[in-house]
C-alpha cells in the first residue's frame, strides 16, 4: 500500500506461439486426406487442395482471425455423427459414432498443434510417455 492506495501490478502474457504463417496453412492443407466423404460443410478436401492461392489465402485469414479474436466461428463447431455398425448383430449396443468434422476445421485445428510441438519438445525433452 502506497499513500493509502493499494497498488497492483498487472502482467500481460505475450503469446509464446507466433502468429501462423501462410506456409503452415499450406502444410495443414497438404495433410488433408483425399477421397473421403464430404463433411458437414459439403466441401471435399480435394477442392481445397486444388483451390489455389485464393482459397488458401482466405483460410489463412480465417486462422488468424480465430487466433486474434480467440473465438471459433459457430459453423466450425458443428459436426455430424454417423452411426456405424460394428461387427455382429445390428443392435443399439453394436454401433459406434464416427464424427464428420468440417474440412476447414481440420485445417484450423492442425495449425496450433504444429506450432506447439517445438515448445512441448523443449519442455519434455527426451521424456516421452509410453503406453
Amino acid at each position: 500500500m502506497v499513500n493509502g492506495v493499494w497498488q497492483t501490478e498487472i502482467h500481460t502474457a505475450e503469446a509464446l506461439v507466433p502468429e501462423p504463417r501462410a506456409c503452415e496453412g499450406e502444410m495443414a492443407i497438404e495433410k488433408l486426406k483425399r477421397h473421403k466423404s464430404p463433411d458437414i460443410d459439403q466441401v471435399p478436401s480435394e477442392l481445397i487442395k486444388v483451390g489455389g492461392r485464393t482459397i488458401h489465402s482466405e483460410i489463412h485469414k480465417l486462422i488468424n482471425s480465430i487466433r486474434n479474436e480467440e473465438e471459433f466461428p459457430e459453423q466450425l463447431k458443428e459436426l455430424i455423427i454417423v452411426p456405424i455398425c460394428k461387427m455382429g448383430v445390428k443392435q443399439t449396443s453394436n454401433y459406434t459414432g464416427i464424427p464428420l468434422l468440417s474440412t476447414t476445421y481440420k485445417i484450423v485445428s492442425n495449425i496450433p498443434l504444429s506450432g506447439l510441438t517445438p515448445y512441448t519438445e523443449e519442455i519434455t525433452g527426451d521424456h516421452k510417455c509410453e503406453f
